[in-house]
């Protein structure tokens, strides 16, 4: 039988806190603070709860990259069979290469006039993804930019895993002997720290992996980091975000030229 209808408060109306505020639950002692990338004067419930990070001071618009490049590396045979892969540091297959290749002409289209500055993650698999595509810009390794250590959960297809523990979520569960959500997103906080230092108003292409690359676009969009369970990217494919008056937006994702 159907309840009662809901109420709705008229357009424009104030809202009520948040339950966490009004309850004076953990982290709603945080208003006031600013979030890493996000512009919130004030963080809610679901942002302290997903994060618990230092904050930092919101970026002025002027050290903003002007474009930003997320490359996912190209196929290896993990990838390929749904294997978790984060440390175990494979080659290429054959198609990872020819992916990789591909990709080279679709970055240097986006990236029109724009001279790079180039990361990789330091792992094979994404360092050869970089110069491959790239040959003409070597790629800075940057450890932030690896992807997350499963632990005990690597080389593992989600089914298996899930057999073990059928309520894990890699996005908020994390991974037991490898990384927690908080870890990880604070690997892409101390990237993006580097980049608003060197790449401010530049074009910035970083070759990374699945999840974090997920990860870490959520953080640029002003998301916790368990937002990037929304995101899907296949290998050797080309996330586009720009600034635009004074955010990072996401205006391109999973671009592939194979």
């Amino acid at each position: 039988m159907l309840g009662p209808p809901r109420t709705t408060a008229p357009l424009g109306a104030p809202r009520p806190p948040p339950p966490a505020a009004r309850a004076g639950r953990p982290g709603a002692g945080r208003a006031g603070t600013t979030s890493p990338w996000c512009g919130r004067q004030r963080i809610g419930q679901a942002c302290a709860d997903q994060c618990r990070l230092p904050c930092l001071p919101v970026p002025h618009p002027a050290q903003l990259p002007a474009l930003i490049l997320l490359v996912r590396h190209g196929a290896t045979e993990w990838s390929v069979s749904g294997r978790h892969t984060g440390r175990t540091d494979l080659a290429l297959t054959d198609q990872g290469v020819a992916q990789a290749v591909s990709a080279g002409p679709l970055i240097d289209e986006l990236l029109g006039d724009h001279e790079p500055l180039v990361f990789t993650s330091p792992l094979a698999r994404a360092a050869r993804t970089a110069e491959l595509a790239l040959p003409q810009h070597p790629a800075r390794p940057a450890p932030a930019l690896m992807e997350y250590d499963y632990g005990d959960y690597e080389g593992l297809t989600s089914s298996q895993i899930l057999q073990r523990d059928p309520a894990w979520d890699l996005f908020h569960s994390g991974c037991p002997g490898g990384e927690s959500i908080v870890q990880v997103s604070a690997r892409c906080d101390e990237f993006m720290a580097e980049v608003q230092r060197e790449g401010a108003g530049r074009a910035v292409v970083a070759f990374t992996h699945g999840h974090l690359s997920r990860i870490l676009t959520a953080r640029m969009l002003n998301l916790p980091a368990a937002g990037g369970a929304s995101l899907w990217n296949d290998t050797a494919t080309v996330g586009v975000i720009n600034e635009h008056r004074g955010k990072l937006v996401l205006v391109g994702w999973n671009l592939r030229a194979y």
